[in-house]
């Protein structure tokens, strides 16, 4: 029992009697009303001030666990009192909180801490936190207390360690069921409501458009504030790559709701990730593209079309090397409310990586020829997906086409059609449908592929 980490702050940013605090809790689930989204549930961001100030805000996040109740659940919070790098794991014992106390996953503990140096054992930075204590009561009470706590307090809050925590938990729950991430964070701090209102409306855009690189960028330039941002990154990007597609704003305040003081407030928002109904898994193949590379590719594309939109002169990378400069076609696809935006690319790859990917991204966004092109408006609301393409192989079997691993190119004369491998796998097609359907995009009648003079070629692609 003396290893258990006893609670800091019971009795102070929540009530220490349980059944006070088992009450206080049920009263602000009561209250709360979120529109319940569809999908599986990946991650949650959760607000993690007093429970006067936010608990009935975060009430909206976990509502959802009422009917959908998780075993496993991974919470990542900030620190506030201990400077450490990297994301320190708790190992010496359970949670303690005044409803008992929250049991350690030991597997995914241990397994964390073999899968990357940014995971560390530093009991220290858990002793006084309260980011992350404080969201405990309330899964004790939805869950009644049936679920295995992993703990995760981040030090400094530099992407590096966001992407590299975010890959550590995907390599550790990749082949996991039954598991939450929940991030930990406050907004704006001590601003007017007014000017918390645009700040947090940013941070909230950022998490509806999916887009953990746009807002870190926006936190470290100063145009957002979220004491949580690294915990809200990393969870972005490990529900992202374990299968969530989309974001939904659940319930957003700030403290003047509480207190009636409007001068100087604090945000409040929680969120929640999913994937969409009937989602696949990821589609295509492992290039063996490093996250470097990609977030690389993904800032490039980014930055061109801002350039392009702001008329400044259009970005380049600095010493390409590695997968950057090989010769690879490439597709850009850009999304705009999960909707299709622009898609063009090369499918081979006569100029190095990131020209492709440069130059792509500019056709996709103000060439594609069936969408006008983009305004300054739309660029906030705007995904950008990467897909590196292998080489064309020709078909000979249709069989050999394997729904998520393969995209197709047809060709008959002077007509050809190409589809992605994410396209059959969106709408849930079989291999002849894939086929008739990339007939039509050429232009062909839809049993063109039985055609003996059609040339049916397959390929895959890195996509993200």
């Amino acid at each position: 029992m003396e290893r258990v980490r006893k609670s800091v702050i019971s009795g102070t940013w929540y009530p220490g009697n349980p059944e006070t605090l088992r009450r206080e809790i049920q009263k602000y689930l009561s209250k709360a009303s979120p529109e319940i989204p569809s999908g599986t549930l990946k991650g949650l961001v959760v607000p993690h001030a007093g429970y006067i100030y936010s608990g009935w805000v975060a009430a909206y996040a976990y509502k959802l666990l009422e009917k959908t109740p998780y075993r496993r659940i991974i919470i990542i919070a900030p620190s506030h009192s201990a400077y450490f790098h990297g994301a320190s794991v708790y190992t010496l014992g359970g949670y303690e909180t005044p409803l008992g106390i929250a049991q350690l996953d030991q597997e995914i503990v241990e397994e964390l801490l073999k899968a990357s140096p940014v995971v560390k054992d530093l009991p220290e930075a858990h002793l006084k936190e309260h980011s992350l204590e404080i969201q405990l009561p309330f899964l004790q009470v939805i869950l009644q207390n049936n679920f295995l706590l992993t703990p995760i307090v981040m030090g400094l809050q530099t992407y590096e360690t966001c992407r590299d925590l975010a890959k550590a938990l995907v390599e550790v729950l990749k082949d996991k069921e039954d598991v939450l991430l929940i991030a930990s964070s406050d907004l704006s701090h001590y601003h007017s409501a007014g000017d918390a209102n645009r700040l947090d409306k940013r941070v909230a855009d950022r998490i509806v458009s999916f887009d953990p690189d746009g807002l870190f960028e926006d936190i470290k330039k100063g145009h957002s504030e979220a004491c949580g941002a690294g915990p809200i990154v990393s969870v972005m990007i490990a529900c992202r790559e374990l299968g969530a597609t989309r974001a939904t704003i659940l319930k957003y305040a700030t403290s003047a709701e509480v207190t009636g003081d409007r001068s100087t407030v604090v945000g409040y928002l929680a969120a929640a990730f999913l994937d969409n109904p009937g989602h696949r898994k990821r589609v295509g193949i492992d290039l063996g593209l490093s996250e470097e590379e990609k977030r690389a590719l993904k800032d490039l594309a980014y930055n061109t079309i801002r350039a392009k939109l702001e008329g400044a002169p259009l970005p380049s990378i600095s010493n390409p090397k590695g997968k950057l400069v090989e010769r690879r076609g490439a597709f850009v696809t850009l999304h705009k409310n999960k909707q299709l935006r622009g898609c063009i690319g090369h499918v081979e790859g006569y100029r190095p990586l990131w020209e492709t990917v440069r130059d792509m991204a500019l056709q996709a966004a103000f060439h594609d020829p069936r969408f006008p092109p983009l305004s300054p408006e739309e660029f906030p609301f705007v995904d950008i997906e990467i897909s590196v393409l292998t080489p064309l192989e020709r078909l000979k079997d249709i069989s050999a086409i394997e729904i998520g691993k393969h995209g197709l190119l047809v060709r008959r004369g002077f007509y050809s059609g190409l589809l992605l491998p994410q396209v059959a796998s969106e709408y849930g097609w079989d291999r002849e449908t894939f086929l008739e359907w990339t007939c039509r995009k050429a232009g062909l009648p839809p049993d063109a592929w039985k055609f003996n003079d059609t040339e049916i070629y397959v390929f895959s692609a890195d996509v993200f």
